[in-house]
C-alpha cells in the first residue's frame, strides 16, 4: 500500500496530551510506550532503528518512502532494532534493491517492533518541533480495538529520558576485539590485519560503523562495557581510548563514566575522542553541562561549522541532549557548531589530543565530510609515539 487506507485502523499512537493519530499498523503486534523525535533522513531506516541511540524513543520518519528497499544483515548497526517503534507516512511497498534479503514489515515482526503507517507525518513533526518531544503510546492491533484512555495514561506514565541511564541497557555484556573496516566495493567488509594502534573502545551504545571507521583507520580495537573502571582500560595498554555513541541521559551515564574519563585523563597523557554520547560524556569529565534540548538533532542534512577552519560538514546527527558551551571551562575550546541553531558540536582540550563532536561522522551523510576526525585520532596516537619514543 502506498498511499493513506480507508480502512479501519489497526493501529494508533496516543500522545500524553491526549491527540491520537490513527494509521495500518506492520510489525509486531502490542504497544510500546517511548519519547517520540522525528528523522529527517532519506536514507538508511535500517541503520536509524539499530542505532543504540534510539533507545527509549519512536522514530517518525519525515520521508515518506520507507522500506522500499528493504532490510539486509550487512545494514544493521547492532544485533536488533533498538528504537522502540516507527511511525511513517506510507505502509512500506514491496522492496526493490539487489541487497535486500527481508521486508521491513517482516523483520521488525521477528524484532517485536511496532510500526505504524498512514500517519500526517507532517502534522505530527510540527507538534514535535512546536511542543518539543512529546511522551507517546503506539499500539498495534490487528482487530482494531483500542483503549484510548488507557493508551493516554500510559503515556502520561513515561518517566522520559531525563535521569535515565540507557548506556547499560544497551551496551555489551563482556569486552570483545573488533577487527572489520569500511565497507569497500567489490569485496565488501575487510579485515584490518596491520594495525598501527591498539584503542579501548568504551561502549555506550556504539555503532559497528563507528567500529569499522577506528578499523579502518589503523586501528587494533577492544570494546569494553559502558562500567568498565580506568583499571580495566589502562590494562589493555591503549595507545588511545574511544568514547562511542549511546542513549539517555548524558547526566545519568556520567555518574559511573565521567570519573573513569577523568581518572585516565589525570594519569596518563592517552589521546581520547569522543562521538555523540562520548562527546557529552568527556564535556561532564572536564566540567562542562549538558542540557535538554526541545525536539533535538536527528537526521542526515546537518550543518556543521569548524570554527578553526571554517570548513562546514553536511552531517548525521541522533542526540536529544546538548554540551552548554557556556559551561565550557578554561583550556577546553569549541571547534564545532550546528548552523542550525548554534549549539555545541564539538570541543577540544587546548594542551592536550583529547577532543569529541556530537555529530556521527561514520554515517556517510557528505558522504565523507567527517572521516577526517578518525584520521586525526590516529594522527594524534602517531604523534603520541613519537613524542614519548
Amino acid at each position: 500500500m502506498s498511499q493513506l487506507s480507508n480502512d479501519t485502523p489497526t493501529a494508533c499512537l496516543a500522545l500524553a496530551d491526549g491527540t491520537i493519530f490513527y494509521g495500518q499498523g506492520f510489525g509486531a503486534t502490542g504497544t510500546a510506550v517511548a519519547e517520540l523525535c522525528f528523522n529527517t533522513a532519506m536514507t538508511g531506516y535500517q541503520e536509524i532503528m539499530t542505532d543504540p541511540s534510539y533507545a527509549g524513543q519512536i522514530v517518525t520518519f519525515t520521508f515518506p518512502h520507507i522500506g522500499n528497499v528493504g532490510v539486509n544483515p550487512d545494514d544493521d548497526e547492532t544485533g536488533d532494532p533498538v528504537a522502540e517503534g516507527m511511525v511513517v507516512k506510507w505502509m512500506p511497498t514491496q522492496s526493490s534493491n539487489w541487497r535486500a534479503t527481508q521486508e521491513l514489515g517482516e523483520w521488525l515482526s521477528a524484532r517485536g517492533r511496532i510500526a505504524i503507517g498512514g500517519v500526517d507525518t507532517r502534522r505530527l513533526t510540527r507538534a514535535i518541533r512546536q511542543q518539543g518531544a512529546p511522551h507517546v503510546a503506539l499500539e498495534h492491533n490487528p482487530e482494531g480495538k483500542f483503549d484510548l484512555e488507557a493508551l493516554v495514561e500510559k503515556a502520561r506514565a513515561f518517566p522520559g529520558l531525563e535521569g535515565l541511564d540507557l548506556a547499560k541497557d544497551v551496551t555489551c555484556a563482556q569486552s570483545y576485539r573488533w577487527d572489520e573496516m569500511r565497507w569497500a566495493w567489490p569485496d565488501g567488509y575487510a579485515r584490518q590485519t596491520d594495525p598501527k594502534h591498539k584503542v579501548v573502545a568504551i561502549d555506550y551504545g556504539a555503532k559497528r560503523n563507528i567500529l569499522r571507521c577506528l578499523a579502518s583507520a589503523g586501528c587494533d580495537v577492544t570494546v569494553l562495557p559502558a562500567t568498565a573502571t580506568a583499571e580495566d582500560v589502562l590494562s589493555h595498554s591503549p595507545d588511545g581510548v574511544f568514547l562511542s555513541n549511546g542513549p539517555g541521559d548524558p547526566a545519568a551515564t556520567g555518574k559511573y563514566a565521567v570519573p573513569m574519563i577523568q581518572q585516565i585523563l589525570n594519569e596518563t597523557d592517552l589521546p581520547m575522542f569522543g562521538i555523540c554520547l562520548g562527546h557529552q560524556m568527556l564535556a561532564l569529565a572536564l566540567g562542562a553541562k549538558t542540557v535538554k534540548m526541545n525536539h533535538g538533532h536527528h537526521g542526515a542534512n546537518h550543518p556543521v561549522k569548524e570554527i578553526e577552519t571554517g570548513k562546514v560538514e553536511i552531517t548525521s546527527m541522533n542526540h536529544g541532549f546538548a554540551v552548554d558551551s557556556q559551561t565550557l571551562p578554561t583550556g577546553v575550546l569549541e571547534t564545532h557548531v550546528s548552523l542550525f541553531d548554534g549549539s555545541n558540536c564539538g570541543i577540544r582540550m587546548e594542551d592536550r589530543p583529547v577532543f569529541s563532536v556530537q555529530q556521527h561522522p561514520e554515517a556517510s551523510p557528505g558522504p565523507q565530510d567527517s572521516f577526517y576526525l578518525f584520521e586525526r585520532f590516529a594522527a594524534s596516537m602517531d604523534r603520541e609515539k613519537a613524542s614519548s619514543a
